[in-house]
């Protein structure tokens, strides 16, 4: 372990006094903190000092990439690292935090575990996406958690239609359609009524938004296959793509949306192997009291 990138939440001021601790433990431990340029520029305006002997990315090799706060953060510092094979560590300074390791408390123990090399990672699958227009390739991005097909103005239908390896499934009218990893199936897909899928199922979700159709329930298909979203030429309304939340495309009638397996995964840093049934407990605050498990049945 010799560099580490720390990305900080800008939602949380306390974030950036945690990252110049962070960096001081692990300097301590011969280890080097870069930072992305937005970050240092944030301990700017919150007039606090750059954390000691912190230097800005630039793009070299790293050996983690700790994030410090929830997992809107955590999604920036994969774009800020798309392509490099560094695993993702997040430590949630939020609320749920799904997608983090670990807790603001226990900071000091998940250092010293990264300087020592106390951790294993896992493979999170990804998408990629093409938008093609009249025959040709107009965008191409990636997502971790989803991708989005929604409509652009809230009085207006979109009227799409949903392809699953070059068949066509279903025609309707909706407020969209999206595409989630397991990952995401516990983020926007949750909220629009998916099913959670367990990370270490090979499976991606497609959720129809407020569709008007008989057929419109959430699919759970093959992670090798190909989705396509068409917007209509007759549809009402135009649409918009989101990546992740965070990277935007307009669409216009007749517009063709790929989605598919990404080539590259994006791997995150496991700090314990506790069951992920625990994890939806915990993060979700679901109620179990009264269980009293399997040995109860001896």
């Amino acid at each position: 372990m010799q560099r580490v990138l720390i990305v900080i939440s800008h939602a949380d001021d306390a974030a950036a006094q945690e990252a110049t601790n962070a960096c001081k433990h692990l300097a301590q431990r011969g280890i080097s903190c870069v930072f992305d340029k937005e970050d240092l520029e944030h301990f700017v305006t919150l007039g606090a000092a750059q954390p000691e002997g912190s230097t800005a990315y630039s793009g070299e090799d790293l050996d983690l990439v700790m994030v410090l706060g929830g997992d809107g953060s955590i999604l920036r510092a994969a774009e800020i690292v798309n392509g490099n094979p560094a695993p993702i560590l997040g430590i949630n300074l939020g609320h749920v935090g799904f997608m983090t390791e670990a807790e603001r408390s226990e900071i000091p123990a998940v250092l010293d575990a990264v300087a020592a090399g106390k951790f294993s990672t896992s493979e999170r699958t990804t998408l990629e996406v093409k938008v093609w227009q009249e025959g040709k390739e107009v965008f191409s991005s990636w997502a971790i958690n989803e991708v989005a097909v929604e409509k652009s103005a809230r009085e207006r239908m979109l009227e799409v239609v949903l392809e699953i390896d070059a068949r066509p499934v279903s025609s309707f009218g909706c407020d969209g359609v999206l595409v989630s990893t397991p990952t995401g199936s516990t983020a926007y897909a949750f909220s629009a009524g998916g099913p959670v899928v367990w990370p270490n199922v090979e499976a991606f979700v497609v959720v129809p938004l407020s569709a008007h159709a008989l057929f419109a329930r959430p699919l759970v298909i093959d992670p090798e296959s190909t989705v396509a979203v068409e917007v209509l030429r007759r549809s009402p309304g135009s649409g918009v793509l989101w990546c992740d939340g965070r990277r935007t495309f307009d669409l216009g009638p007749g517009a063709r949306i790929e989605v598919a397996k990404r080539p590259v995964p994006v791997k995150m840093v496991v700090l314990d192997n506790a069951p992920f049934a625990d994890r939806l407990v915990r993060k979700f605050s679901l109620p179990v009291s009264g269980w009293r498990g399997p040995e109860a049945e001896a």
